[in-house]
């Protein structure tokens, strides 16, 4: 087990993109065979679009990263956070950062940008796609990165989390990413189980849909636990679902200048 930790801990940055892009790939190559919606499009011109954002938050990433990096190690190295407080097995420990990191970096955040203007028009960007795919988990404007890492930090500090388990986190966290947000048909019957305690294709896609109710809940990643408990639970058929947002014009889906210009753009209604 400490080997699995020391491989996390020392990751080769060509590992993780491999693991990032690589999910991306396994998902993309599925909704080819088993789509949920057959959607009339040029499916490379979408994942283009797309994956400027994703090239946004790499830079980011790079940029910024380090800082993330160094709390980790003086959060370890000061014996701050609930887990250097207690013993647990390393499986439990394991368990328990990943449940709550699902919290702090994705939950909490992702609530809170629902229910604050001016950060929500951030997220608008990510719920302007109006053809939900694989790539569109990687649709995120770099504003709301910043929303997101903070929260993560946060967490990180809180529950006392190493370098080894904030990159297995972040791991986890986008081949999650990548199976919620993926165009693939899933039965209810496989779905509904997995969304009892895992936050499944079906489940998510709700989010996506254009207009509330349903735009606010299921804000989970991982954990569909969080959603249950917080009562932002919300379960339907996916084939009512249409995508995008009712205060947007689905032709701007695509129009990379215009999704960047959405957070300063007065004109663009919100609903909040």
């Amino acid at each position: 087990m400490q080997n699995f930790l020391n491989y996390w801990e020392h990751i080769p940055s060509l590992h993780r993109v491999l693991i990032l892009m690589g999910g991306m790939v396994v998902f993309w190559l599925i909704e080819g065979y088993y789509p949920l919606f057959k959607f009339s499009f040029k499916r490379y011109k979408h994942a283009g679009v797309n994956l400027i954002f994703l090239a946004t938050t790499l830079i980011l990433n790079l940029i910024f990263g380090f800082t993330t990096i160094k709390i980790c190690q003086w959060v370890m190295a000061e014996k701050i956070g609930l887990l250097n407080l207690v013993t647990l097995p390393l499986s439990i420990r394991i368990v328990v950062t990943l449940f709550f990191m699902d919290f702090f970096g994705q939950y909490a955040p992702h609530f809170t940008m629902h229910k604050i203007k001016w950060m929500w028009k951030f997220h608008m960007v990510h719920h302007s796609d109006t053809k939900v795919d694989v790539t569109t988990g990687t649709r995120h404007h770099p504003g709301e990165w910043l929303f997101r890492e903070f929260s993560t930090i946060i967490g990180i500090v809180l529950i006392g989390v190493p370098v080894s388990l904030y990159f297995l986190y972040r791991s986890c966290a986008a081949l999650f990413t990548h199976f919620n947000h993926a165009n693939i048909r899933v039965p209810v019957w496989l779905d509904k189980p997995i969304s009892w305690i895992f936050v499944s294709p079906n489940m998510h896609k709700v989010h996506h849909h254009y207009k509330r109710p349903y735009t606010d809940t299921n804000y989970s990643n991982i954990f569909s636990l969080w959603d249950r408990l917080f009562g932002t639970f919300a379960y339907d058929d996916p084939s009512k679902l249409r995508y995008g947002l009712d205060v947007l014009d689905d032709t701007t889906d695509e129009d990379t200048g215009y999704q960047f210009k959405i957070p300063f753009d007065k004109t663009i209604k919100t609903d909040y």
